[in-house]
């Protein structure tokens, strides 16, 4: 055995020269990265082996088993590129059979949910209100003269009488007032009828002298006449005819200036009387309008009706202007209501509205009366009457719902209103399946809408059936599988 040692390493020394230097340190090296069971098997395997054992198994080991490790790494390039492949693939997969099978899915209770079907009826636009039944005419109740209020005579919600009193005020400087303007007035007449008085006296004076020198003008000119032809004989003086000539003279002269005088004097105290009739007639109107103003302080119902309001309580000082209440009459009602200002435009005099009567079911048409223009807090008001009677029951005060409608019948595909539009905003909705156990999303398109339905332009039809209560708790799932 020991002869044969020498001969194997220096057969073996050769070949590693003639191999190379990388062939003996592999060799080498081996064992040091073999696991240490396997350097003892090696080692014990050599041991017992024939000649050449121990150089044949440690070059086994440690030159072409290293080798063939990593020749077959499991991962290399191609295996990896294959296993990208194949998750792909998977993911296609899946994401198609998500999108075949609706997505995300939520079970929901059936009972839980309102489930409508769509419908291709007449479609009006419409809009719902609510509206205050008022007296068609109301007649206010303010004050013309102020004052303290002294006796009321009927209460609130009394029907009255046109002209029947309501309460009385009373004003210490108003019925002065009246008093001096009384006063006034009476001296004003008394100085007319005094002037009257004077020129009566005037005119009788005037007259008495003027009949005194006709009648002496009449007596002259006789008494000239006889004396001519005996002055002509010189029967009588010059001097005495020419006297008696001179006073028929002086009372013509007298006469005349006589009569002019009372002509002007005529003319003056017509003007002067007329002044001051004038005078007195604008003094009646005022003593008129002050007793009118006095008169005023008793307020009297202007006509008959309820007295629907009435502020005022004893010894309360109420100002001019001030409103004690209303008169409601009894002629009929009109509805006032409130409408959102994005409709002022297209709300008009003369268009059509209807109400269902509470009582007894009816219809009742009605027609806007009147469109306010005024628009406060976003809104704007509109007065409606009832077309025909007004409906049995109907009260004052009474709050009317009534459908404003805005557009005239068409046929239209509709769905029912419902809390799935605050979620979706018309743009989809949930379609059931025909065997009714689940429901997938379905884009629409919404148009007009009226009280009860929406109206669909695209993506739903006649006999569908869709969800139509409120969707906040499905978190916008693809799919609803009823339970």
């Amino acid at each position: 055995m020991s002869s044969d040692t020498p001969a194997h390493n220096q057969a073996t020394e050769p070949a590693a020269q003639n191999g190379g230097t990388k062939k003996t340190e592999r060799r080498s090296i081996a064992p040091l990265l073999a696991p240490r069971g396997s350097t003892a098997a090696g080692g014990s395997s050599g041991g017992s082996s024939g000649p050449g054992g121990p150089d044949a198994s440690s070059s086994m080991g440690g030159g072409e088993g290293m080798d063939r490790k990593i020749e077959r790494r499991f991962w290399n390039t191609r295996r990896i590129m294959m296993a990208v492949g194949v998750i792909l693939f998977i993911a296609l997969i899946a994401w198609g059979i998500s999108t075949t099978t609706g997505g995300r899915r939520l079970n929901v209770d059936r009972e839980r949910v309102t489930i409508a079907t769509v419908e291709r009826i007449p479609f009006q636009e419409n809009i719902s209100a609510n509206g205050n039944v008022l007296p068609e005419t109301t007649v206010f109740l303010d004050a013309v003269e102020g004052g303290r209020i002294e006796e009321i005579f009927v209460q609130e919600g009394a029907v009255v009488e046109q002209g029947q009193p309501i309460l009385r005020l009373s004003n210490p400087g108003l019925q002065l007032q009246v008093l001096q303007t009384e006063q006034s007035r009476i001296e004003q007449i008394n100085r007319l009828e005094q002037t009257r008085f004077q020129v009566e006296q005037n005119n009788l004076r005037t007259r008495q002298e003027v009949t005194d020198m006709e009648y002496n003008i009449g007596r002259l000119k006789r008494e000239l006449d006889r004396l001519r032809p005996l002055h002509e004989k010189q029967l009588v003086s010059d001097q005495e005819f020419q006297r008696i000539q001179d006073e028929y003279d002086y009372y013509v002269r007298r006469l005349d200036l006589t009569l002019r005088g009372y002509r002007a004097d005529s003319l003056r105290q017509t003007v002067q009387i007329r002044d001051m009739e004038a005078a007195v007639d604008r003094m009646d109107e005022n003593f008129e309008l002050v007793n009118q103003r006095l008169a005023n302080l008793t307020l009297k119902a202007p006509v008959a009706g309820q007295l629907s309001a009435l502020d005022a309580e004893l010894g309360e000082l109420k100002t001019s202007g001030f409103r004690f209440g209303q008169i409601d009459m009894l002629d009929g009602v009109k509805v006032r209501a409130s409408i959102d200002e994005y409709h002022i435009d297209r709300v008009v005099r003369g268009q059509r509205a209807v109400t269902v009567n509470a009582i007894d079911g009816a219809v009742q048409e009605m027609v806007v009366r009147r469109v306010y223009p005024e628009v406060v807090n976003g809104r704007f008001e509109i007065d409606l009457d009832f077309v025909g009677e007004d409906p049995a029951g109907v009260r004052r005060g009474q709050t009317i719902r009534f459908k404003l409608e805005m557009s005239n019948p068409e046929e239209a595909i509709v769905v029912p209103l419902g809390g799935f539009f605050q979620t979706t905003g018309g743009n989809w909705i949930y379609i059931v399946d025909e065997s009714g156990d689940f429901a997938v999303r379905q884009p629409i398109s919404i148009g007009r809408k009226n009280t009860e339905v929406y109206e669909v332009l695209e993506g739903l039809q006649p006999g569908d059936r869709v969800v139509t209560s409120s969707y906040d708790t499905f978190n916008e799932a693809d799919r609803l599988v009823f339970q």
